[in-house]
C-alpha cells in the first residue's frame, strides 16, 4: 500500500522534488490507465518517465539481504 503524498499536493512540487517511491508508485497507476487518460494525464506520465529517465532509471545498483533490485513504494 502506498504511504506518501497524494496527486493534489504532487502536482504542486516539481518532478524533481518527487522521491523515487512516489515516481514509482505513479508511474506504475498511470501506466495501468493510459488508455484513458486525456491529453493532460498522458502529459503528466511522460513527465514522470523524463524525470525517471533522467535519474538514470529505477534499478538499485546492488541487492543485499534487506532489498532487492527493485524501487517499492510501499
Amino acid at each position: 500500500m502506498y504511504v506518501g503524498r497524494d496527486m493534489t499536493e504532487l502536482s504542486m512540487t516539481s518532478k524533481k522534488g518527487w522521491n523515487n517511491s512516489e515516481l514509482a508508485f505513479f508511474h506504475h497507476a498511470f501506466q495501468q490507465i493510459t488508455p484513458y487518460l486525456n491529453s493532460e494525464g498522458q502529459t503528466i506520465h511522460r513527465e514522470i518517465i523524463e524525470e525517471i529517465e533522467s535519474r538514470g532509471g529505477m534499478k538499485r545498483g546492488e541487492a543485499d539481504y534487506t532489498h532487492g533490485t527493485e524501487i517499492t513504494y510501499d
